[in-house]
């Protein structure tokens, strides 16, 4: 049962399928653009799993809010689809990814990167941060970093590491409004479109958790009955 501090009046404009597949990422798409690290006009950002179903709502939402965005994806058909949802520039892979952050801000690298991938991708993650960077690690598709030594990100340019979670930053009632609010605007006056691009039976949830984990999915994914 979901307590009533928790429920949402669904605009009308926004139908059951397209709510299903945007509230949870969409939510933390906005926590992570909005308030873990605030992007300003201007800024470039990198942004892993960018053909994800998070990812490509922080691509079009950081496009929107006149943010450059670097996507990270594993494939050339992903990368194709993060540039035509917002990204400005993609990189498939992570094998050379900080002098290609390098190459594509001229040195400068970034304020912030949002990594979602997790083990893989943190030390080159790290090492795309300008000095006094922000690393938002919030998921670990390719399995948990492990234990940080904290001298590091003193070596690496006094860096910041935060880990956020959805519950921490929507626990209190104003702010799940806010969230709701704000994602429920940039998806109505179209700035964020929604791609549902997988769909599940019920019954064959297993095999969309197994496409989830093997990086075979774009967008977001729905389990219908």
């Amino acid at each position: 049962m979901i307590a009533a501090d928790r429920l949402l009046r669904l605009p009308d404009a926004i139908n059951f399928d397209t709510a299903a597949a945007m509230m949870l990422q969409g939510m933390t798409a906005q926590y992570l653009l909005r308030r873990t690290f605030r992007v300003q006009p201007g800024e470039t950002i990198l942004v892993h799993a960018a053909a994800g179903g998070v990812g490509l709502i922080l691509c079009q939402w950081a496009k929107h809010l006149g943010v450059t965005v670097i996507g990270v994806v594993s494939t050339k058909e992903k990368a194709e689809l993060a540039l035509a949802h917002g990204a400005a520039h993609a990189i498939v892979g992570h094998a050379d990814l900080p002098a290609e952050v390098k190459r594509i801000t001229g040195g400068a690298m970034v304020p912030v990167v949002y990594d979602s991938v997790g083990k893989d991708t943190f030390m080159a993650s790290l090492d795309c941060l300008a000095p006094l960077g922000l690393m938002v690690s919030y998921g670990n598709a390719s399995g948990p970093v492990g234990a940080v030594d904290v001298a590091l990100l003193g070596a690496k340019g006094s860096l910041f590491l935060t880990r956020p979670g959805m519950a921490t930053y929507l626990a209190k009632r104003a702010d799940l409004e806010t969230a709701a609010n704000e994602l429920f605007e940039v998806v109505q006056n179209g700035a964020v479109a929604i791609r549902v691009n997988q769909t599940f039976p019920l019954s064959k949830a297993a095999d969309a958790h197994r496409a989830l984990e093997a990086r075979l999915t774009t967008g977001s994914t729905v389990l219908v009955p």
